[in-house]
């Protein structure tokens, strides 16, 4: 057997798109050496662990007989072969069925581990080879790409042109997600290098936040490109933190027709636009369709439907929670409440609710009103405390992480999560729900809607930074959200999807059911921000939210407390802000 044993975290570090192309590679790579060497035995083991490798990041079943067959030997030297591996704890078998006699194979637990391990060794051995580094100190820092850098999705001239100067790279502070790490892969693969990873800097939404206030304090930007919190838009471009685009926009092949107008709208402030979208992400509520099907159950279109049916599917005892959601104290929660009250038909501040996009630079007077202490605001608590019953007991210190993770292992019948994060049940290695979830816009509350709040994120260039660096910077915007880099991402398993080119495409759409479900919904007009209004106050409203109400729900205030301080402290802010 192959000797790779290795630490179970390694897995963390790939996903199977990768994992996929490395296959793909030492495939191609063993062909020569069987044509020239026709007289050479064949390798069963090596054939065998490839095939189930290559099966089990597909999704494919794998029979006794195929996995035979693969083999390349005799059909009874192969068998014995399997039934060894199984013995040996390298290969486990599963029922096709309830009450069957048949199995489908699958590698375990320790295998994957090892293969994982091994294609990280393979992967910085060929770096070393093209010179990019040494040691596997480094396995981190490259990543076996797919074809998109060899053809349609080609750098601009000019950021080809600043390789010839390493001091000349530019420089990106961006957010710490699974796009933002699929995007610095794609700008540094280890066959292109156009960029070092060190010059990507990724952080969580919090010290994101913070580094973007702190970074416009320097006297030099220590960034080119900037990623944005689609709701903070206000606050950066009030506090001078990012530059307008019109300049820019007016001679570059951005055409903002490609664009969803409430997601290309998110860019835009006053007169002007300050970011280019690079994703969007919906918050969605999926599903098991596989339990729904098993107990009979319809997919739920009110929070009453999502209640009753995660008490049917709740089985602690057998390891199944009813339903996951983001209740962490602070931002996680402070979202969810202000999801579920738009489900229930009015926003967290009195801003205007329309179909199309709004101009929130233009919000005065009563717009800014907050609206918690009302009827909605009392029935979004009074949801979110019965979805604590159907929930895992630990459910308010769950990260968003810990939650995606419970439903992604199998663990949970439900979650509300965006669909950014929802991207891995289809392709990380560790799910066990691939192609056994369906999405849903948010179900709606007493008299509210069902539609899809939006997020994501824009790209933004630093105010103060030279016309030179701004000029290089924002071809590297156009690049980045451009169809062809963005298709990339699609076909890669991350569903950004903000450009109907992109959607529209066959192979693209292909790749995730999540592509689907949000071009839907953009094309039903149910796609909207007004949950999360990028005023320049918008971080103060989401961090009294993230108090208060987990303070309601951790049992230190009643409803109506919450309610009333939350209402109270976010008309002190607008007060002092002198907005009415």
């Amino acid at each position: 057997m192959l000797d790779l044993r290795a630490a179970d975290h390694a897995t963390d570090r790939m996903t199977d798109y990768e994992l996929l192309r490395i296959i793909n590679f030492l495939e191609r790579i063993r062909t020569p050496y069987d044509e020239r060497l026709g007289s050479a035995d064949p390798d069963p083991i090596w054939n065998i662990v490839l095939y189930l490798m290559k099966c089990h990041l597909r999704g494919d079943p794998v029979t006794m007989s195929s996995l035979a067959s693969i083999s390349q030997i005799p059909f009874a030297s192969a068998m014995r072969r399997i039934h060894r591996l199984i013995d040996d704890g390298d290969i486990e078998q599963y029922q096709r069925s309830a009450g069957a006699k048949a199995f489908y194979l699958a590698p375990s637990r320790r295998l994957k581990s090892d293969f994982v391990a091994y294609a990280m060794k393979v992967k910085v051995l060929l770096a070393e080879t093209f010179g990019l580094g040494s040691g596997s100190a480094n396995a981190d820092d490259y990543y076996f790409g797919g074809a998109y850098m060899a053809d349609q999705v080609i750098p601009p001239l000019k950021i080809m042109e600043t390789r010839l100067s390493p001091s000349q790279d530019l420089r990106f502070l961006l957010n710490e997600d699974n796009y933002f790490e699929s995007m610095r892969n794609m700008w540094s693969d280890f066959r292109s290098k156009l960029a070092s990873r060190k010059n990507f800097h990724l952080l969580s939404l919090p010290d994101l936040h913070e580094e973007l206030i702190r970074n416009a304090k320097r006297k030099e930007s220590e960034y080119d490109v900037l990623c944005v919190n689609i709701p903070w838009l206000g606050e950066m471009v009030e506090r001078g933190i990012v530059q307008p685009l019109d300049g820019y926009l007016a001679d570059s092949g951005i055409n903002p027709l490609d664009f969803h107008p409430n997601i290309w709208s998110t860019g835009h402030w006053g007169c002007s636009q300050y970011g280019v979208p690079i994703y969007s992400t919906i918050e969605t509520l999926a599903i098991r369709k596989d339990l729904f099907q098993a107990h009979d159950l319809h997919a739920p279109t009110s929070f009453d439907k999502v209640i009753d049916a995660a008490r049917q599917l709740h089985n602690p005892r057998r390891g199944m929670q009813g339903i996951v959601w983001n209740a962490a104290k602070g931002m996680p929660i402070a979202h969810s409440f202000m999801f579920f009250m738009g489900s229930c038909g009015a926003p967290v501040l009195n801003v205007p609710m329309f179909r199309v996009s709004f101009d929130y630079s233009k919000m005065s007077g009563e717009m800014y009103r907050p609206l918690v202490m009302s009827e909605q605001g009392l029935q979004t608590l009074d949801y979110m405390r019965r979805l604590l019953t159907v929930s895992p007991p630990d459910i308010l210190v769950m990260d968003w992480n810990r939650a995606l993770d419970c439903f992604m292992l199998g663990r949970s019948a439900m979650i509300y999560c965006w669909t950014m994060r929802a991207s891995r049940f289809e392709y990380d290695i560790k799910s066990v729900v691939k192609r056994k979830v369906e999405y849903l816009p948010h179900p709606h509350g007493p008299g509210g809607p069902s539609i899809g709040p939006i997020g994501g994120f824009l790209l933004a260039i630093p105010a103060g930074l030279s016309p030179e660096r701004s000029k290089l910077a924002f071809e590297a915007i156009s690049w980045m959200a451009s169809p062809a880099a963005m298709k990339e991402h699609v076909k890669n398993g991350i569903p950004v999807a903000p450009r109907f080119s992109v959607t529209a495409d066959p192979e693209a759409a292909a790749t995730t059911p999540i592509v689907r479900f949000v071009d839907r919904l953009a094309k039903q007009n149910r796609l909207h921000g007004w949950h999360r209004p990028p005023i320049p106050e918008y971080a103060l409203v989401e961090h009294i939210l993230g108090e208060e109400i987990f303070a309601a729900l951790n049992g230190e205030l009643t409803d109506r407390e919450a309610l009333e301080r939350s209402q109270n402290r976010i008309d002190k802010v607008m007060r002092a802000a002198g907005r009415y």
